[in-house]
């Protein structure tokens, strides 16, 4: 993750400013959210910042990348990494995705670690555990999705994980109802030292445009696709056409497939799944721009791209 010292000076349009609140008392930081595949860490970060900034599935592996997320408030500024869940590496997209977990762990104030307390104790929460214990940083437990667990059995996960290492607080939560996000951010200020502002108060991720309508297109396709579908599934954002006295975006999308049977799935009967993936991502995009957007989808068939380094360096790492 970027060091504080290594943060470019943040160039403000005549509509941004600093935090006016911003003083003596202010504080501000980096703070890293780590977790098992479909924990909750990108419904989390969505609500704390009320903004849509990271994808978010039933599916594992959705999140790809570090993303970060920034809150303001009138006590401080928070910068969140949401990061690709935690598992074991089997294409060179998996293990470039691990390697942006432990680059977000670099350079950081505070970690939030997250676990599903609706998912049995496997291997993936062990390797957690021992990340957690190797960096040995101030430490966050969020036991999340307690919306959908008796109270009688909150107790004893609470205290098994306390058993397991020092943290700095356990805090049960609800990311997908909102339960205890007021309390978490209380207690993420209470952790942070005092500093600087680094980002405008109306800024809430460092994200480019192109790359938010690229996310919400693919995440159209993992929700409207099978479930074997969305690891083999990319999509390679060709034109953003923006002008501020034109109307309308035009945005034109590639979505990328690994085989053809792959293709007809994204495209549908009469190319009515692709229709439908196009029209809700549109919305999505129209929200986040502010005006009416064109989309241009277009499903190619891309053999063994997880495993392509060349292709991978282009498409992702360009982000």
């Amino acid at each position: 993750m970027t060091a504080k010292e290594d943060l470019p000076v943040q160039v403000l349009s005549s509509g941004d400013s600093l935090p006016k609140a911003e003083g003596p008392e202010f504080k501000s930081g980096f703070v890293t959210l780590i977790g098992r595949p479909n924990s909750g860490k990108s419904t989390l970060l969505n609500h704390l910042l009320g903004e849509k900034v990271s994808i978010v599935s039933d599916k594992p592996q959705t999140t790809r990348h570090k993303i970060l997320g920034i809150h303001t408030r009138a006590e401080g500024q928070i910068v969140f990494a949401d990061t690709p869940g935690i598992h074991k590496p089997g294409y060179e997209l998996n293990r470039r995705m691990m390697r942006a977990v432990y680059d977000a762990l670099e350079g950081i104030d505070l970690l939030l670690a997250m676990v599903d307390v609706t998912a049995a104790f496997g291997s993936g929460d062990r390797y957690l555990l021992e990340l957690i214990r190797q960096r040995n940083l101030p430490t966050l437990l969020l036991l999340n999705k307690i919306d959908l667990l008796a109270k009688a059995r909150l107790l004893p996960i609470m205290d098994f994980y306390a058993r397991q290492f020092r943290f700095a607080e356990i805090i049960p939560v609800s990311a997908l109802k909102g339960d205890n996000l007021d309390l978490l951010l209380e207690q993420i200020l209470k952790y942070l030292p005092r500093g600087p502002a680094y980002f405008p108060d109306s800024q809430f991720t460092d994200s480019p445009e192109r790359f938010l309508a690229a996310e919400m297109v693919r995440e159209k396709v993992v929700r409207h696709t099978e479930k074997e579908l969305p690891y083999s599934t990319i999509v390679v954002l060709n034109r953003f056409e923006e002008d501020e006295e034109a109307p309308m975006v035009r945005i034109y999308c590639d979505i990328c497939v690994e085989r053809e049977s792959q293709r007809k799935i994204v495209i549908g009967r009469q190319g009515q799944k692709l229709k439908t993936i196009g029209t809700a991502a549109r919305k999505d995009i129209e929200r986040l721009l502010g005006k009416p957007v064109y989309l241009d989808l277009f499903v190619k068939v891309r053999p063994k791209w997880r495993d392509d380094p060349r292709f991978l360096d282009n498409e992702l790492e360009a982000r």
